[in-house]
């Protein structure tokens, strides 16, 4: 079914041959790299193990934005416990300035004036990728129930585009989750600052709820991350 895009607005928001090697250097070279490609296996290994950090973070490439606005983008992700990497598609950032930051299936795209602004942008950046979940993981039945669970008078825009941006259960539940897995003081999704949208539910009841629907691999730390 077409979902018509998720809107937020922005708060403030030549290739070259090998080099020629001199006699020799060719085996130099490759006693320093055999030690250090066996350090790398080691160091992928344990981390492998440990299941670090970066296992719930998402899969997703970039398209534009400086290396801070992209490292805003990792860090959002990784501060919440959701694990988006249940998403099985590879989602696109594109950081462009549109004066909004906004997702579609596949896509979102973010301002970055916002990214700029630093952790205050991590729960839009949540947000958008909320949407995401939605998309790939919801299907008619499971919109209709957080619907309801989360006080929304129609699921989104397609279902009445007339309703202000906290009516629509889509919304509410992209800013939900948002605030259900990652409460802290600077989320800018937290429901005193957006007139009670992700307030529908209490954090650990919506939490619940997702399992429910999505299963234990709702939770972060289940699958590893892809990103560039």
């Amino acid at each position: 079914m077409f979902k018509p895009s998720r809107r937020h607005p922005s708060i403030g928001w030549n290739r070259r041959g090998p080099p020629q090697r001199a006699p020799g250097e060719r085996e130099a070279q490759a006693g320093i790299v055999r030690p250090l490609v066996a350090l790398v296996v080691a160091l992928l290994a344990a981390l492998a193990l440990s299941g670090g950090a970066l296992a719930s973070g998402g899969n997703y490439v970039f398209q534009g934005g400086t290396p801070y606005e992209q490292l805003q983008v990792r860090s959002a992700l990784d501060a919440s416990s959701f694990n988006w990497s249940i998403i099985p598609e590879p989602i696109t950032i594109t950081i462009a300035p549109l004066g909004i930051s906004e997702a579609v299936p596949g896509q979102i795209w973010l301002d970055p004036s916002v990214l700029d602004s630093g952790e205050f942008s991590w729960g839009i950046v949540q947000h958008e990728y909320a949407h995401e979940v939605d998309f790939e993981l919801l299907n008619a039945a499971t919109e209709a129930q957080l619907e309801i669970a989360l006080g929304g008078t129609a699921w989104c825009y397609a279902d009445n585009p007339s309703l202000q941006h906290n009516q629509y259960g889509c919304e509410r539940f992209a800013s939900t989750l948002a605030w259900a897995y990652w409460q802290n003081p600077d989320n800018c999704m937290q429901p005193s600052m957006i007139a009670g949208e992700s307030g529908g539910m209490q954090p650990g009841a919506f939490r619940a709820l997702m399992t429910t629907i999505l299963g234990s691999a709702a939770t972060a730390g289940a699958l590893p991350r892809t990103s560039r």
